[in-house]
């Protein structure tokens, strides 16, 4: 066993514990009566007691024995913290003890135990360091070479702890010093002028008031006082009167500036002191820590300058009128003017910091110094408001923040591909009336959309075009375009995917519900997918009217791909540059029959009533016999709706014609090149629309284990189909050598779908469609060498002298080729192609939107034409109306066709490129061809 200072224990434990397992007690220490002169002096210490680390700032010891207690804790061994010896013992460092006051006599009556140091290993008991504390009882003189080298090692021991501290401690009081340096300057340069002026101030006022005391000793010690003198006497003791009153206003005057000048500074220093003198002279006494009174001030003023606008200002006029008010009373103290004169020089220096260049005497320069400053310092800040508030409005109104201030507009929410054909449409239809205003809201920068709707190049014919940054979620950026005083809403979807784009319609349409002025107009809603129509109907209520325009393009292609040609008769119906429906109601035309109705409009062609005994249903190709009840209203084709009126009945010779029926419905196959969301509802459309044992072949990349479940998912009954059956083939649709494997040259009509994959891109989807189109079409020429050696499909019979049919199963090799087209700019490299036909989907459903928007009715005409069932459009051949080169107007067609349950809205000439709809001059006589065709509205049945 070896000592502390590690030398071997020659004197060994002569009473060792008998029981190792129980913890020995360490010996108690007895204190000496006599303590020897050259130890230090001070309270007894109990027989261990606990160091730091750290050396105390204050020792009343000497270095030596700090030395020499560093030399005795480095023995140890245990780092820097360790034992030392009783204070009788030898010399140590004193620390001050915190007295703990013991609650119980039982606790002050037990033995104290050594306590563990801070830095003493965790692995040591009290007991073991009370027994090596026991063992060495008496101190052991130490050389000084020995003392200098545990000194040495106790400073070597951990240098990167005590440089580290050293260097952080340094740098914070650094820091502290030099703020602390620099507020303490600021205040003693401040002090300083306070001082100087009201020093020099006094004294002048002392030098004053000494030679008038001089002045009047002087006066009365002259001998010789005449009555005139005496009254010149009485005269200046009036006048010193009300000078010495006019001293003592302005000593009031300077006291009174010297005050208003502390009292700032005193309260920043002890403001936050004001709460507990006040809880003082109250007698109350919280414990409660509670935020500092400048804190809470200096909140309460940023709350202010953040929630008020008009606070900064108000803040800037009192600091104004404060200056003004101060540097009065500061110039009326060291100046000889008046208060109101002085009141006027301070308005003059804040104004003009020039003006003070005339003052003379010290005070006042100083004063009129101070106050020029301040108007200097004054009039920045009001320079930097009005700034800010100029470049505020002028960044509003570039960002389109301000507020538009319009009535009977139309209102555009969202912004889509299909923004540039809706506007144009909107556009031609107020060119009637002028021009209109149509004001877009949406989640870009005003400039950009601005940008966008320049580069459309498009006349837009008076109707001017407002772009507002927003959200239509917002109901503040709702009020902010009026959203209550538009005649009608339109909601565009989104580019997201179909349910995202519904989803928010539908928050759109709740954002719309909750105006509280109420909506003056109707609201037109975009949507992507027919399943969620009834779910935004449901929140909107009757003011809502939606277009599905997925379900419109995909059941305008099945049309077309029955009835080639139909998409450029819809084009025409559809969009405001040609003949569109209108509905008005006419009293002349009242107690008159239909048959009558029709042939009365002589720039119109009726296509219905919309009948009012029945809640305002349109009925669409009603009978001949029914008769026009008051409130009734005509449903029309015209130009515009100031461009037709009733006129005289005309003479209509119905004649003989061919009494020819329609021929039956045969057997067809389609191919559908890609895969569309809402295919479930076209393959139910053809369901509906084929006759028994056709065939519907799919071609795209969808596995064919998944096309049955998303078929499924749709609502479609794959077992239930009786008319069609489904051939399924995978493949990509721009590969040639996956077109090869099908048999194009036996396909009636052939649709191009715009692919799911792709549909978000236009470009991309335009591209895809183009290159399906000519891989197909020279697939088909290579297949079909000799044109003239193809067979006649049987639904083409009866369009066999018909030359527009002719051309376009030429075009495409027998197959009916249907391409959909997003973008309108495509359309030119589309015919170049000599497609039979195109679907151009975004400009028609926004030309539906856009019908709709000017009038919510003719959503219900749309509805009936594009169902499956009821009326619908059609092209018939001439033969089925008249006998080649026969001479008859454009009324007899009419009369005919109404045997035929049918209405004649239009026709086509052999020689012409396009359909003429409501055509003018129809009591005109002219021969007609069977190469001919005519468009009608038909009953379907």
């Amino acid at each position: 066993m070896s000592d502390i200072n590690g030398a071997p224990n020659s004197n060994p434990n002569p009473n060792p514990n008998p029981n190792p397992n129980k913890p020995e007690r360490p010996p108690l220490l007895k204190k000496y009566k006599i303590i020897a002169d050259n130890r230090p002096t001070g309270p007894h210490f109990p027989s261990v007691r606990r160091i730091s680390s750290t050396p105390p700032s204050s020792s009343r010891f000497s270095s030596e024995s700090h030395t020499t207690s560093a030399t005795n804790d480095a023995t140890f061994g245990f780092g820097d913290r360790d034992y030392v010896y009783p204070s009788f013992l030898g010399p140590h460092t004193t620390r001050s003890r915190v007295n703990v006051k013991s609650t119980s006599k039982s606790q002050r009556n037990q033995p104290k135990l050594p306590a563990r140091s801070e830095s003493m290993p965790s692995n040591l008991s009290c007991e073991e360091a009370g027994a090596k504390v026991g063992s060495k009882m008496k101190p052991k003189p130490k050389l000084k070479a020995e003392k200098d080298l545990n000194a040495l090692s106790i400073q070597v021991s951990n240098p990167a702890s005590s440089a580290l501290s050293g260097s952080s401690s340094a740098n914070f009081s650094n820091v502290r010093r030099a703020s602390g340096h620099r507020y303490s300057w600021i205040l003693f340069l401040l002090k300083f002028i306070c001082t100087l002026s009201i020093s020099h101030t006094l004294y002048l006022r002392n030098e004053v008031s000494k030679l008038q005391k001089e002045n009047i000793s002087l006066r009365r010690v002259c001998s010789h006082v005449d009555l005139a003198s005496a009254g010149i006497m009485e005269l200046e003791e009036v006048n010193l009167l009300v000078y010495f009153r006019n001293a003592d206003s302005r000593t009031v005057a300077l006291y009174m500036a010297v005050f208003i000048l502390i009292i700032p500074f005193a309260l920043y220093k002890y403001l936050d002191y004001l709460p507990r003198i006040i809880d003082f002279l109250k007698r109350k006494y919280t414990k409660k820590e509670e935020v500092p009174l400048k804190k809470r001030i200096a909140y309460v003023v940023d709350v202010c300058f953040s929630v008020y606008p008009y606070a900064k200002l108000l803040a800037l006029l009192f600091s104004t009128l404060f200056l003004i008010g101060y540097g009065g009373l500061a110039l009326y103290a060291v100046g000889d003017g008046s208060f109101t004169e002085a009141i006027w020089l301070s308005w003059s220096f804040v104004a003009d910091s020039g003006n003070h260049a005339d003052m003379v005497g010290a005070g006042p320069r100083i004063v009129s110094v101070l106050i020029s400053s301040g108007g200097m310092l004054i009039f920045a800040m009001m320079l930097g408001l009005v700034s800010d508030a100029i470049s505020e409005k002028v960044d509003s109104l570039r960002k389109g923040k301000s507020e538009v201030i319009e009535s009977n507009h139309i209102l555009v929410l969202g912004w889509s591909d299909k923004l540039g054909s809706l506007l144009k449409q909107l556009a031609i239809a107020n060119k009637s009336i002028g021009g209109g205003v149509v004001v877009v809201l949406a989640e870009r920068d005003k400039e950009e959309m601005e940008m966008d709707i320049a580069k459309l190049e498009f006349d837009f014919m008076g109707t001017s075009v407002i772009c507002r940054s927003g959200s239509p979620l917002i109901l503040a950026d709702l009020k902010k375009v009026s959203v209550s005083k538009a005649r009608a809403i339109i909601v565009l979807a989104s580019d997201e995917n179909a349910d995202q784009s519904d989803a928010r319609a539908l928050r759109v349409v709740l954002s719309l519900t909750g105006v509280r002025e109420g909506l003056r107009g109707h609201v037109v809603v975009e949507m992507s997918d027919l399943d969620n129509e009834p779910l935004v109907k449901l929140v909107g209520g009757e003011l809502i009217e939606t277009v599905v325009a997925h379900d419109v393009i995909g059941r305008l292609m099945i049309q077309c791909a029955l009835q080639p040609g139909l998409a450029q008769i819809w084009e025409d119906i559809l969009g405001f540059e040609n003949a569109e429906f209108y509905i008005k109601q006419w009293p002349q035309l009242d107690g008159a029959p239909f048959e009558d109705v029709l042939v009365s409009f002589p720039e119109a062609i009726p296509c219905g009533v919309k009948v009012a005994a029945y809640g305002g249903k349109i009925i669409i190709n009603p009978d001949d016999r029914y008769v026009l009840k008051e409130g009734d209203e005509v449903l029309v084709i015209a130009e515009d709706d100031d461009t037709y009126a009733p006129g005289l009945l005309s003479e209509v010779n119905k004649g003989l014609f061919p009494r020819i029926t329609d021929p039956p419905k045969y057997p067809e196959r389609i191919l559908f090149c890609g895969w569309r969301r809402d295919i479930d509802d076209m393959i139910m459309v053809l369901e509906a629309l084929l006759a028994p044992g056709s065939e519907l072949w799919m071609f795209n990349e969808v596995p064919e284990k998944d096309r049955e479940k998303k078929l499924t998912d749709g609502g479609l009954d794959i077992s239930g189909l009786e008319n069609i059956k489904l051939v399924h083939h995978v493949g990509n649709a721009v590969i040639r050598r996956h077109l090869e494997g099908l048999p194009l040259e036996t396909f009636d009509s052939i649709l191009i779908l715009a692919d799911e994959s792709v549909e978000d891109s236009i470009v991309h989807s335009d591209s895809r469609s183009l290159a399906t189109l000519l891989l197909i079409r020279d697939i088909q020429s290579k297949r079909l060498p000799n044109k003239d050696s193809r067979f006649v499909p049987l639904r083409h019979s009866v369009f066999s002298q018909s030359s527009w049919i002719r051309e376009m199963q030429q075009a495409s090799d027998r197959s009916i080729i249907i391409s959909e087209i997003l973008d309108s700019r495509t359309r030119n490299l589309v015919s170049v192609s000599r497609i039979s036909d195109y679907v151009l989907s975004n400009e028609l459903v926004s030309m539906a939107l856009a019908m709709v928007a000017e009038d919510k009715q003719i959503n219900r005409v749309l509805e009936e034409l594009f169902a499956e069932e009821g009326n619908e459009l059609c092209i018939k051949p001439a033969e089925f109306y008249l006998y080649d080169q026969e001479e008859l107007c454009f009324y007899d067609i009419m009369r005919r066709g109404r045997q035929r349950r049918e209405i004649v809205i239009g026709y086509r000439i052999a020689v012409a490129e396009r359909a003429v709809i409501n055509p003018a001059g129809k009591s005109k006589q002219r021969k007609w061809s069977l190469d001919d065709v005519f468009v009608v509205i038909s009953s379907g049945d």
